[in-house]
């Protein structure tokens, strides 16, 4: 039995997670080779350097511990196997900006919804009386919901407006009422299938969540995330194929032929099995090419584009003592989060280095503000810096301008559904994987790729027997 092949089309995360699983799963002779459309791998996770000192231009942490089962999250599993250093943000809490001032976020909240009104009373009066215990669960065994529709029904619209909508915006960079309840807050959505108000709901979830006592909430790799990159696409010992876009994908008898490369210099290669670990729409066109049904579940995903502008200002500059803070959309800013690196990340602390400030801009249904140039990004999030903190701050030194067009993934209502429907009309030997489906962060994303690859190596290993 020649060995097993497997191409692994996209070079974030996800993907190299599936092809280091591959390996682990297939052993040294299987032939894995990660292709990729862009110049470098590991998808929206980079390291740069701002004002003389190295800082994250996509996600700069990841989650602990697993939402579901409490123990180590995807991502801590991982960086432990591959043998690198955890470190931990400080415990410096973030901070809303509400009627122009910044406030903490209010505790004993889930995503900003309360499970007792009187905790969000002085950011967001509570309608309470809408949440009326009818008797009946707030949700049915397989309904779903926006999650605005939902707290707008049950708590008013200023809960949504100042605290949920800010809080998914910084996460998701969509909107609350757009937002499919079961995707974002799978946990509300399950208590909401047995509790009968919305604030009942949130007590329930939050004492549900598994707890690591007197651990970290959040990590990220010493070094940098492009060390993870690079140590997982080593441990891989997968082929990556950078510059090399799939174009067609189609049957091959029992495997799979795929056409790589420009129009102008195409190559065709076969494979055994194969991993999508590309974006919905990307995936969809793939899909659709080869004839696959799940094409139409896949395709339906849009994505919200958002840009990351880290200042470097000068070292007099005293930032509050908070990690960043969020912007609701009413707050009349164009960033609609910021992060105070050096309240954040110790080691990006120093008297005489600069101040780190990363803006985030770009709203989904709002990409206009984008299409500024990198100059006009930069003066946009220094003035509204100056107003959220009440002064107007010096000039930076240095700044950077980091795009990601098609970034987030936008779940409406009934997306597990969709996902669910797609996934069961794939071959055995076809898998799809990351943030498209099972949801946006590192570890979801590391989860998403060990899933496929696990699936797919044990489709491998019986053939082979």
């Amino acid at each position: 039995m020649s060995p097993a092949r497997v191409a692994v089309v996209g070079g974030g995360v996800a993907g190299l997670a599936a092809a280091w699983r591959l390996r682990d799963r297939l052993g040294d002779a299987a032939r894995i080779t990660v292709w990729d459309s862009g110049e470098r791998a590991g998808g929206k996770l980079r390291t740069g350097v701002v004002g003389g000192l190295a800082v994250e231009w996509g996600a700069d942490a990841f989650v602990m511990r697993d939402p579901a089962h409490g123990g180590d999250s995807a991502a801590v599993a991982l960086v432990r196997r591959l043998g690198l250093e955890l470190v931990h943000p400080e415990p410096a809490p973030p901070a809303l900006l509400v009627d122009g001032a910044l406030r903490p976020v209010p505790a004993g909240t889930l995503f900003g919804i309360p499970g007792d009104p009187a905790a969000v009373a002085d950011t967001a009066p509570v309608d309470s009386g809408r949440d009326r215990d009818s008797g009946e669960p707030l949700l049915a065994a397989d309904a779903d919901v926006a999650v605005g529709a939902l707290v707008r029904e049950r708590l008013g619209d200023a809960v949504v407006d100042r605290l949920v909508d800010p809080m998914l915006g910084g996460v998701y960079a969509g909107r609350a009422d757009d937002l499919s309840l079961a995707a974002t807050m799978p946990s509300l959505a399950t208590a909401c299938r047995s509790e009968s108000t919305l604030t009942g709901a949130v007590r329930a979830a939050l004492a549900a969540s598994p707890r690591r006592a007197g651990g970290p909430v959040f990590g990220a790799v010493r070094g940098g995330m492009d060390r993870l990159v690079e140590a997982l696409a080593d441990a891989s010992g997968a082929e990556v194929r950078l510059g090399r876009p799939v174009r067609e994908l189609a049957r091959a008898g029992a495997g799979w032929r795929l056409v790589v490369g420009s129009t102008r210099d195409p190559e065709t290669v076969e494979a055994d099995a194969v991993v999508l670990a590309l974006p919905s729409r990307p995936a969809a066109r793939l899909l659709q090419a080869a004839g696959e049904p799940a094409a139409a579940p896949v395709g339906v995903l849009d994505y919200a584009s958002v840009a990351l502008v880290t200042l470097a200002l000068p070292a007099s500059v005293t930032l509050p003592e908070r990690s960043g803070f969020l912007v609701p959309a009413g707050e009349g800013l164009t960033i609609k989060a910021a992060t105070f690196f050096p309240r954040k990340w110790a080691h990006l602390r120093a008297d005489d280095g600069p101040s780190l400030v990363r803006a985030s801009v770009g709203r989904y249904g709002e990409e206009e503000v984008l299409r500024l140039s990198d100059e006009a990004l930069v003066r946009q999030a220094h003035e509204d810096l100056s107003v959220a903190l009440g002064g107007s701050l010096p000039a930076p030194v240095d700044a950077h301008v980091q795009r990601w067009g098609g970034a987030l993934p936008q779940y409406p209502p009934g997306h597990p559904g969709r996902v669910a429907q797609a996934r069961a009309a794939l071959p055995a030997t076809l898998r799809v994987a990351g943030a498209g489906y099972d949801g946006v962060g590192i570890p979801a994303c590391i989860r998403s790729g060990q899933t496929a690859a696990d699936e797919l190596g044990a489709v491998l290993e019986q053939s082979s027997v």
